[in-house]
Protein backbone atom coordinates (compact mmCIF):
# COMPACT_ATOMS: atom_id res chain seq x y z
CA UNK A 1 0.00 0.00 0.00
CA UNK A 2 1.56 3.22 -1.20
CA UNK A 3 1.80 6.01 1.69
CA UNK A 4 0.12 8.36 -0.38
CA UNK A 5 -3.26 6.31 -0.36
CA UNK A 6 -3.18 7.08 3.61
CA UNK A 7 -1.95 11.14 3.15
CA UNK A 8 -5.32 12.34 1.15
CA UNK A 9 -7.08 14.77 2.38
CA UNK A 10 -9.94 13.25 4.44
CA UNK A 11 -13.81 14.03 3.46
CA UNK A 12 -16.24 14.91 6.31
CA UNK A 13 -17.37 11.45 6.29
CA UNK A 14 -14.40 9.48 6.94
CA UNK A 15 -13.26 12.09 9.90
CA UNK A 16 -17.04 10.71 11.33
CA UNK A 17 -16.22 7.22 10.76
CA UNK A 18 -12.69 7.25 12.54
CA UNK A 19 -13.55 9.67 15.31
CA UNK A 20 -17.25 7.46 15.83
CA UNK A 21 -14.90 4.53 15.73
CA UNK A 22 -12.39 5.65 18.61
CA UNK A 23 -15.69 6.56 20.49
CA UNK A 24 -17.10 2.97 20.31
CA UNK A 25 -13.07 1.68 21.30
CA UNK A 26 -13.60 3.34 24.65
CA UNK A 27 -16.28 0.56 25.72
CA UNK A 28 -12.27 -1.93 25.61
CA UNK A 29 -13.85 -4.26 22.50
CA UNK A 30 -13.70 -3.96 18.96
CA UNK A 31 -16.92 -1.68 17.35
CA UNK A 32 -19.24 -4.14 15.16
CA UNK A 33 -20.85 -2.50 11.97
CA UNK A 34 -24.02 -2.64 14.00
CA UNK A 35 -22.48 -0.33 16.69
CA UNK A 36 -21.43 2.27 13.69
CA UNK A 37 -24.27 2.08 12.00
CA UNK A 38 -26.34 3.02 15.27
CA UNK A 39 -24.27 5.48 16.27
CA UNK A 40 -23.51 7.60 13.09
CA UNK A 41 -27.39 7.10 12.33
CA UNK A 42 -26.70 5.12 8.82
CA UNK A 43 -27.87 2.21 7.10
CA UNK A 44 -25.81 -0.85 7.61
CA UNK A 45 -24.70 -1.37 3.55
CA UNK A 46 -23.45 1.98 3.62
CA UNK A 47 -21.41 1.34 7.03
CA UNK A 48 -20.02 -1.83 5.37
CA UNK A 49 -18.98 -0.30 2.55
CA UNK A 50 -17.40 2.49 4.07
CA UNK A 51 -15.24 -0.22 6.24
CA UNK A 52 -13.93 -1.76 3.34
CA UNK A 53 -12.74 1.72 1.96
CA UNK A 54 -10.81 2.46 5.49
CA UNK A 55 -9.36 -1.33 6.18
CA UNK A 56 -7.88 -0.63 2.59
CA UNK A 57 -6.12 2.68 3.09
CA UNK A 58 -4.72 1.57 6.81
CA UNK A 59 -7.16 3.36 8.61
CA UNK A 60 -8.82 0.03 10.45
CA UNK A 61 -8.06 -3.62 11.26
CA UNK A 62 -11.41 -5.49 10.45
CA UNK A 63 -11.65 -9.18 11.51
CA UNK A 64 -15.02 -10.99 10.46
CA UNK A 65 -17.87 -11.25 13.06
CA UNK A 66 -14.97 -9.85 15.34
CA UNK A 67 -15.73 -6.00 14.49
CA UNK A 68 -12.52 -3.39 13.48
CA UNK A 69 -10.25 -1.03 15.52
CA UNK A 70 -8.31 1.69 14.40
CA UNK A 71 -4.79 1.28 13.14
CA UNK A 72 -2.24 3.42 15.18
CA UNK A 73 -2.62 6.03 11.96
CA UNK A 74 -6.55 6.06 12.33
CA UNK A 75 -5.96 6.38 15.77
CA UNK A 76 -3.55 9.70 14.86
CA UNK A 77 -5.93 10.89 12.84
CA UNK A 78 -9.07 10.26 14.88
CA UNK A 79 -7.17 12.33 18.04
CA UNK A 80 -6.62 14.91 15.78
CA UNK A 81 -10.83 14.88 14.97
CA UNK A 82 -11.16 14.73 18.82
CA UNK A 83 -8.34 17.14 19.80
CA UNK A 84 -10.39 19.70 17.32
CA UNK A 85 -13.94 19.03 18.48
CA UNK A 86 -13.15 19.35 22.34
CA UNK A 87 -10.95 22.50 21.62
CA UNK A 88 -13.79 24.30 19.84
CA UNK A 89 -16.27 23.48 22.70
CA UNK A 90 -13.94 25.22 25.16
CA UNK A 91 -13.80 28.30 23.07
CA UNK A 92 -17.38 28.28 22.22
CA UNK A 93 -17.90 28.14 25.87
CA UNK A 94 -14.94 30.36 27.56
CA UNK A 95 -15.27 32.98 24.48
CA UNK A 96 -18.54 33.22 22.70
CA UNK A 97 -20.88 32.77 25.86
CA UNK A 98 -22.13 29.30 24.60
CA UNK A 99 -23.74 26.63 27.59
CA UNK A 100 -22.54 23.56 27.51
CA UNK A 101 -25.42 22.09 26.27
CA UNK A 102 -25.35 23.80 23.08
CA UNK A 103 -21.92 23.72 21.77
CA UNK A 104 -21.61 19.70 20.74
CA UNK A 105 -23.60 20.48 17.84
CA UNK A 106 -21.69 23.43 16.59
CA UNK A 107 -18.60 22.01 16.87
CA UNK A 108 -19.67 19.21 15.25
CA UNK A 109 -20.29 21.62 12.15
CA UNK A 110 -16.99 23.46 12.44
CA UNK A 111 -14.63 20.45 13.26
CA UNK A 112 -14.27 20.22 10.23
CA UNK A 113 -13.68 23.39 8.57
CA UNK A 114 -11.23 24.82 10.63
CA UNK A 115 -7.56 24.32 10.18
CA UNK A 116 -4.59 22.82 12.33
CA UNK A 117 -3.00 26.20 12.78
CA UNK A 118 -7.02 27.98 13.94
CA UNK A 119 -7.03 25.10 16.44
CA UNK A 120 -3.33 25.59 17.96
CA UNK A 121 -4.11 29.21 18.51
CA UNK A 122 -7.50 29.08 20.20
CA UNK A 123 -5.89 26.06 22.56
CA UNK A 124 -2.80 28.77 23.21
CA UNK A 125 -5.90 31.30 23.74
CA UNK A 126 -7.31 28.84 26.15
CA UNK A 127 -4.21 28.43 28.42
CA UNK A 128 -3.73 24.45 26.39
CA UNK A 129 -6.76 23.00 28.84
CA UNK A 130 -6.79 19.61 29.85
CA UNK A 131 -10.42 19.01 29.56
CA UNK A 132 -13.47 20.12 27.02
CA UNK A 133 -16.45 22.00 29.28
CA UNK A 134 -18.37 18.56 29.63
CA UNK A 135 -15.15 17.15 31.46
CA UNK A 136 -13.63 14.56 28.63
CA UNK A 137 -10.11 14.69 28.27
CA UNK A 138 -8.57 16.73 25.31
CA UNK A 139 -5.72 15.15 23.23
CA UNK A 140 -2.52 16.84 23.08
CA UNK A 141 -1.17 17.69 19.72
CA UNK A 142 1.34 14.84 19.80
CA UNK A 143 -1.79 12.52 19.94
CA UNK A 144 -1.56 11.56 23.96
CA UNK A 145 -4.41 11.48 25.90
CA UNK A 146 -5.07 10.81 29.59
CA UNK A 147 -6.73 7.67 30.21
CA UNK A 148 -9.07 8.63 33.19
CA UNK A 149 -10.79 6.38 35.62
CA UNK A 150 -14.35 7.24 36.65
CA UNK A 151 -17.05 5.30 38.15
CA UNK A 152 -20.92 6.51 37.86
CA UNK A 153 -22.60 8.43 40.47
CA UNK A 154 -24.94 5.77 40.63
CA UNK A 155 -22.37 3.28 41.93
CA UNK A 156 -20.65 4.87 44.90
CA UNK A 157 -21.47 3.83 48.34
CA UNK A 158 -23.41 6.21 50.69
CA UNK A 159 -21.04 8.41 52.53
CA UNK A 160 -18.61 8.44 49.92
CA UNK A 161 -17.75 12.25 48.50
CA UNK A 162 -16.43 12.43 44.86
CA UNK A 163 -15.86 14.85 42.24
CA UNK A 164 -17.97 14.88 39.30
CA UNK A 165 -15.81 14.84 36.64
CA UNK A 166 -17.43 14.19 33.35
CA UNK A 167 -21.02 14.22 31.79
CA UNK A 168 -21.32 11.35 29.74
CA UNK A 169 -24.46 12.99 27.42
CA UNK A 170 -24.75 15.89 24.74
CA UNK A 171 -28.40 15.46 24.96
CA UNK A 172 -29.43 19.20 25.36
CA UNK A 173 -32.07 19.07 27.69
CA UNK A 174 -30.14 16.70 30.15
CA UNK A 175 -27.12 19.14 30.31
CA UNK A 176 -29.17 21.67 30.96
CA UNK A 177 -31.07 19.65 33.69
CA UNK A 178 -27.90 18.40 34.96
CA UNK A 179 -26.29 21.77 34.87
CA UNK A 180 -29.35 23.40 37.13
CA UNK A 181 -28.31 20.83 39.80
CA UNK A 182 -25.14 22.49 40.03
CA UNK A 183 -23.28 18.83 39.11
CA UNK A 184 -20.77 20.63 36.64
CA UNK A 185 -17.24 18.73 36.16
CA UNK A 186 -15.34 20.47 39.26
CA UNK A 187 -18.27 19.73 41.67
CA UNK A 188 -17.96 17.73 45.13
CA UNK A 189 -20.69 15.47 46.00
CA UNK A 190 -21.63 13.39 48.92
CA UNK A 191 -23.73 10.72 48.46
CA UNK A 192 -26.10 10.26 51.36
CA UNK A 193 -28.36 7.37 50.12
CA UNK A 194 -28.60 4.99 47.58
CA UNK A 195 -31.93 2.89 46.95
CA UNK A 196 -31.78 -0.98 45.44
CA UNK A 197 -32.80 -2.26 42.08
CA UNK A 198 -31.11 0.81 40.38
CA UNK A 199 -33.22 3.41 42.34
CA UNK A 200 -32.91 7.06 43.33
CA UNK A 201 -29.81 8.15 45.12
CA UNK A 202 -29.91 10.68 47.70
CA UNK A 203 -26.95 13.30 47.25
CA UNK A 204 -25.54 16.70 48.86
CA UNK A 205 -23.98 19.47 46.43
CA UNK A 206 -23.05 22.69 47.83
CA UNK A 207 -25.24 21.97 50.64
CA UNK A 208 -27.95 21.30 49.25
CA UNK A 209 -29.57 18.06 49.24
CA UNK A 210 -31.24 16.27 46.18
CA UNK A 211 -32.74 13.28 44.73
CA UNK A 212 -31.50 11.91 41.27
CA UNK A 213 -32.40 9.22 39.19
CA UNK A 214 -30.79 5.74 38.21
CA UNK A 215 -30.21 7.61 34.78
CA UNK A 216 -29.08 10.70 35.55
CA UNK A 217 -26.94 9.33 38.23
CA UNK A 218 -25.03 7.15 35.44
CA UNK A 219 -24.11 10.10 33.15
CA UNK A 220 -22.09 11.49 35.48
CA UNK A 221 -18.86 9.92 35.65
CA UNK A 222 -16.66 10.98 39.10
CA UNK A 223 -13.35 10.06 40.90
CA UNK A 224 -13.18 9.93 44.74
CA UNK A 225 -11.40 12.77 46.60
CA UNK A 226 -7.82 11.29 47.13
CA UNK A 227 -7.76 11.03 43.04
CA UNK A 228 -9.07 14.37 42.53
CA UNK A 229 -6.94 16.05 45.13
Amino acid sequence: MSAAVLHEPLTRSVEDYLKAIYRLSLRGRAATNGDIAELLELSAPSVTGMVKRLSEQGLLEHEAYKGVQLTAEGRRLALRMVRRHRILEAYLVAFLGYGWERVHEEAERLEHAVSDQLIEQMARALGNPKFDPHGDPIPEADGTIPELVCTPLADIPAGETVEIRQADTRHPDRLRYIASLGLIPGARVLVIDRQPFQGPITIEVEGIRRVLGDEIARLLLCTGPEVAA
